[in-house]
């Protein structure tokens, strides 16, 4: 039987249930706060930071300064009501283990468009404040979403555990830290808002666009104008967030979604660790103005917006594969796929189908070579001057081998003899005869 009650979460690494979280939740507030110091006060230099002397408490940065407040809270409630008002047509998840049917409005490409024409709107048209003010306080923003983060999964672990539960996928395992740290919610709903849609799409992702944005801003702001090593890098993180909520419905169908629960895992990562991390190449060239030339910037350009676009058309050929119940043509031949069955908690008998050709042929998971190069592509408008701007990349592709080999334990228990046969069709994880 097909369950996520106990929250398992095989692979790469170790100790999932106690010691690694422990670790994580120690060690990630401090690594998120470090890098924006670093990148925001020494322009992405180790070395000037080291040379500063400052110890972790004279640099930490004020969790309540009331502009980072201001900024956090209206950004925040900008989103929520565009969640809520925003039209977009009804569509579902997958069935989840409990047997349920998640369902979402989809108005994320609709909300991106606007949450950025706000924006800059905001600092241009009406002068409310400076287009590089998301960089003037990021350290401090930073760290207080370092606290509202921690409350706000306080909350989610409380509502679960001892209050109401959203719906039947959800569940504690009796480990309090693993509970706290996994969260004990598949699909937690407050007032009608969905949480991780409102954490991981519209906080997370959305302040990524409108993070590096201001950091373009600001770069104007110090030099006169915008450095082609920052329009290449700023561009190609808009082309692929843009693609991201424009594709939102299908991340809703991905395995942060499918299986991650509402914990400090993923609340806390994508309302802390993605504006500090996943903006840091735009953040590093603020004060890093490369010039590359036409012909270097286009290359790059060119070389990211094709990663980008493999990314989408993999994730779009198995999500037109699914909708359609395989009655489609994939690369203009009748498509290649097995059936392999599950049973839920509930034990009903269902099926998906698994399919083994296009770029799902090349690998389980070969969406994950373009992503991790799109990040390459717009972090190397920096060149060689600092490896500091490579650290997302880096950490991405770590990110995503661990996600792989997680997700192939899940399947692998999900479905058993069927999953065998599909890796015996698609023997490579994540890179093809290699990986």
């Amino acid at each position: 039987m097909w369950s996520n009650k106990q929250g398992e979460s095989l692979g790469l690494f170790p100790g999932r249930k106690t010691l690694g979280p422990l670790a994580l939740m120690a060690v990630t507030p401090v690594a998120a706060t470090l890098i924006t110091h670093v990148f925001v006060k020494h322009g992405g230099s180790v070395g000037a930071f080291l040379e500063s002397g400052q110890s972790l408490l004279e640099l930490w940065p004020t969790p309540f300064d009331p502009t980072a407040w201001k900024l956090i809270g209206g950004f925040m409630v900008t989103q929520l009501v565009l969640m809520r008002v925003v039209p977009g047509k009804t569509s579902y998840g997958p069935v989840t283990p409990g047997g349920n049917v998640p369902e979402y409005k989809s108005n994320g490409f609709q909300c991106f468009a606007l949450s950025l024409a706000l924006f800059l709107a905001g600092a241009f048209r009406f002068e409310l404040y400076p287009g590089g003010i998301v960089y003037d306080y990021l350290p401090e923003i930073i760290s207080a979403l370092n606290v509202f983060s921690f409350g706000f999964c306080v909350c989610l672990y409380v509502k679960g555990a001892f209050l109401w539960q959203s719906s039947s996928d959800a569940g504690t395992s009796g480990n309090p830290v693993f509970d706290f740290y996994w969260g004990t919610e598949l699909y937690p709903r407050v007032l009608g808002w969905d949480v991780k849609l409102f954490t991981n799409c519209r906080c997370g992702l959305m302040f990524w666009a409108v993070g590096i944005l201001s950091y373009a801003c600001k770069q104007r702001e110090l030099y006169g104008d915008v450095s082609d090593s920052m329009l290449v890098s700023v561009a190609l993180q808009l082309v692929y967030v843009a693609k991201f909520f424009w594709w939102e419905a299908g991340y809703m169908c991905s395995i942060d979604i499918m299986h991650d629960r509402a914990g400090y895992y993923l609340c806390w990562g994508c309302l802390v660790w993605v504006p500090s991390v996943y903006t840091s190449p735009a953040m590093y060239l603020v004060q890093n103005p490369i010039h590359l030339g036409t012909p270097t910037a286009l290359a790059i350009f060119l070389a990211g917006v094709l990663m980008v676009g493999i990314n989408y058309d993999a994730d779009r050929q198995r999500q037109q594969f699914r909708a359609s119940e395989g009655k489609t043509r994939v690369w203009g031949r009748p498509p290649e796929f097995i059936v392999a069955h599950y049973e839920t908690e509930t034990g009903e008998r269902k099926q998906s189908l698994l399919l083994t050709c296009g770029w799902w042929g090349l690998a389980r998971h070969f969406h994950y070579v373009p992503e991790v190069l799109a990040s390459v592509c717009w972090t190397l408008p920096a060149l060689a001057s600092s490896p500091a701007p490579y650290f997302y990349a880096v950490y991405l592709a770590v990110l995503l081998t661990d996600r792989a080999y997680r997700d192939d334990a899940r399947c692998a228990h999900k479905y058993h003899q069927d999953w065998k046969k599909y890796c015996e069709r698609v023997p490579s994880l994540i890179v093809p005869k290699l990986l």
